[in-house]
């Protein structure tokens, strides 16, 4: 007798996991996220002043283009919001990253810099935008300390690049493809005499690694939406 897979879940019950997530981090401060091995692998940042930052993790529906990797998981038109950092910037360049950056005195709270920074990055409508949660701290090799906000995209507006000198390309990725293990592999890096290894993506804009991967990486763990994959295919990083 055949048996037929189950349709995977639909957008709004990956929102309503997303939103559990947030809200278990808000009941419970001290809970730690799967994103912790950050603290434990990052490489040494050096002598530069730590600063506060944010970066917005805004999960949608796609409005066409979907994921090719079917997902048991995930449904084929749930995204995620990221920019390519252009390559004039002093940290992070060129690499794919969240929408982000540091802390204005005008911030109101790292809700309100998550939100300013994705506008000024992708000319997104933050009125379409549902903050789901803040998620715990997490360090970067730059020496900021960020606050990634969970956000859901319940009415998606038009994106692109807003200043060349910020983003070189703003892009919604398909979860699904995120999680294809034909799309997943580890960075090597080599820094202060030891070798440091991280999770990474393989996407149509070049490699998302670092701090963005680890992000995601984890949340993806927590949620149950990973798929298994050969952590033992290994890149090393352009420049590094």
């Amino acid at each position: 007798m055949s048996t037929q897979a189950e349709p995977a879940p639909s957008c709004n019950t990956a929102r309503e996991q997303l939103a559990a997530l947030a809200s278990a981090y808000e009941r419970d401060p001290a809970r730690e996220a799967g994103y912790a091995r950050l603290r434990r692998v990052r490489p040494p940042a050096g002598d530069r002043p730590a600063r506060s930052a944010s970066v917005l993790v805004l999960f949608g529906a796609l409005d066409g283009h979907p994921a090719e990797h079917p997902s048991a998981a995930v449904p084929a038109d749930l995204d995620v919001l990221l920019v390519v950092r252009a390559s004039t910037l002093r940290d992070h360049a060129g690499e794919i990253a969240f929408p982000g950056g540091g802390a204005d005195p005008e911030d109101a709270d790292a809700v309100a810099t998550a939100l300013r920074e994705a506008v000024e990055e992708t000319g997104l409508d933050p009125a379409g935008v549902q903050v789901l949660g803040a998620l715990p701290l997490a360090p970067t090799v730059s020496n900021f300390t960020v606050t990634p906000v969970l956000g859901w995209w319940s009415e998606p507006s038009e994106v692109g690049v807003v200043d060349a000198g910020e983003s070189a390309a703003v892009f919604r990725m398909p979860v699904a493809d995120l999680l294809d293990p034909a799309n997943r592999c580890m960075t090597v890096l080599e820094r202060a005499g030891r070798e440091w290894t991280m999770p990474a993506f393989r996407t149509q804009h070049g490699l998302l690694w670092g701090f963005t991967a680890a992000i995601l990486d984890g949340l993806f763990e927590e949620l149950g939406w990973g798929e298994p994959w050969d952590e033992h295919d290994r890149v090393r990083p352009r420049g590094y």
